[in-house]
């Protein structure tokens, strides 16, 4: 083989590889192109994806707020019991006062 037929052959052989280089991407293209309803469809998943999103932050946002409201609830509640609970304490014991001192005078 001389120098002209190795480069006539280097030649076939890249020019082939080319082609099948073209070719292999032309395939790849074509099963792999995103078609314009697909495309919508993406869209539109996208879209409910995102409002999604928008709810559950409203819905984490109301709920922080509520159980903050409730937390605030329940010291006050536990805080009027207290109060409560010292005034039920205080009536008794007053109440034991004034059975004390009424035995006391009646006996007396």
């Amino acid at each position: 083989m001389n120098r002209t037929e190795f480069i006539i052959v280097t030649a076939i052989i890249l020019f082939v590889a080319f082609l099948l280089g073209w070719f292999a991407h032309w395939l790849i293209h074509r099963f792999t192109r995103v078609a314009t309803s697909d495309m919508s469809e993406l869209d539109r998943i996208a879209q409910a994806l995102h409002e999604a999103e928008e709810t559950r932050d409203q819905a984490i946002t109301y709920l922080q707020k509520r159980e903050a409201e409730m937390s605030n609830n329940l010291a006050q509640t536990k805080a009027e019991l207290n109060a409560a609970m010292e005034g039920l304490r205080d009536a008794r014991k007053e109440a034991e006062e004034l059975r004390g001192y009424i035995e006391e005078r009646s006996h007396g």
